[in-house]
């Protein structure tokens, strides 16, 4: 029975010795889980904060060139507006102003409304105030430059007659 109860106390300090072992071995696998699942959060996060600052560029740039080229709209709806005996000339230059706008609008830029609506500091730039009994208050009367924008964001405000 002596052998016995050696035998047991050995068994129970190798169990006890395993167990050890297991629970080190289970806590250096939650830590290192632990990390992983850290650094894929955070690897996550970049990939979000990289793709909001990708569309931030693109938006600014696309913003900046399309600002560029609106003198070329306004110039182009100018020509169209001007009478002229040569009609395929006028078609072509209304041709080339539609083939314009379409390409600003398939980039998603559109024109900011104005005549008969109201007018916001944020969409229009108020060059002039008249009185006028017909319009509402604040309501934009005249147009005198068109602005554009792309979502929210505006690119050149509308240059408006603000009317009482």
């Amino acid at each position: 029975m002596a052998g016995n109860k050696e035998e047991n106390k050995k068994e129970e300090k190798e169990e006890i010795k395993e167990k050890t072992e297991l629970e080190l071995k289970q806590e250096e696998l939650d830590d290192v889980t632990d990390r992983y699942k850290r650094v894929l959060a955070e690897f996550e996060n970049y990939k979000k904060r990289s793709n909001k600052e990708r569309e931030a560029l693109y938006s600014s740039i696309l913003g900046d060139v399309v600002e560029s080229m609106l003198p070329v709209v306004d110039n182009l709806e100018n020509a169209a507006k001007v009478e002229t005996e040569d009609e395929n000339y006028k078609k072509g230059v209304e041709m080339v102003l539609k083939q314009f706008k379409d390409v600003l609008q398939a980039k998603g830029v559109e024109e900011i409304k104005t005549i008969g609506e109201t007018f916001d500091p944020e969409l229009h730039e108020a060059v002039s105030s008249i009185q006028n009994k017909d319009l509402g208050e604040k309501e934009i009367a005249e147009e005198y430059r068109k602005g554009y924008k792309i979502g929210n964001k505006v690119i050149r405000h509308s240059m408006v007659v603000v009317a009482n």
